[in-house]
């Protein structure tokens, strides 16, 4: 008998605002860029790419780059994309209980 693995693809599972909104407050909560990023590329995939750089008046090609493992995107594009894909990205008190 042969067990077949396929991998993970989180997309499939960010189906609404609030599953989008708890998945990127995770992975911003892991303080690592890569991770921030991988979980950006899925919320994109998950909303369509080409709909997401039309949202963001990013062409394609840019958002493929953007989203690459080991980029480094300017602040206003993070920005960009996370409104094109329905997120704010907000801040709290360190200290406060929702640290």
């Amino acid at each position: 008998m042969t067990i077949k693995i396929t991998p993970f693809d989180a997309s499939k599972y960010l189906d609404s605002e609030e599953a989008i909104s708890e998945y990127m407050n995770a992975a911003i909560e892991e303080g690592d860029t890569d991770i921030f990023m991988a979980a950006l590329a899925n919320v994109v995939k998950a909303k369509g790419i080409a709909k997401v750089a039309i949202d963001a008046g990013i062409g394609r090609e840019s958002l493929y780059k953007t989203l690459a493992p080991g980029s480094s995107p300017r602040f206003e594009t993070v920005m960009k994309l996370a409104k094109a894909v329905g997120v704010t990205i907000t801040t709290v008190p360190a200290h406060s209980k929702h640290a």
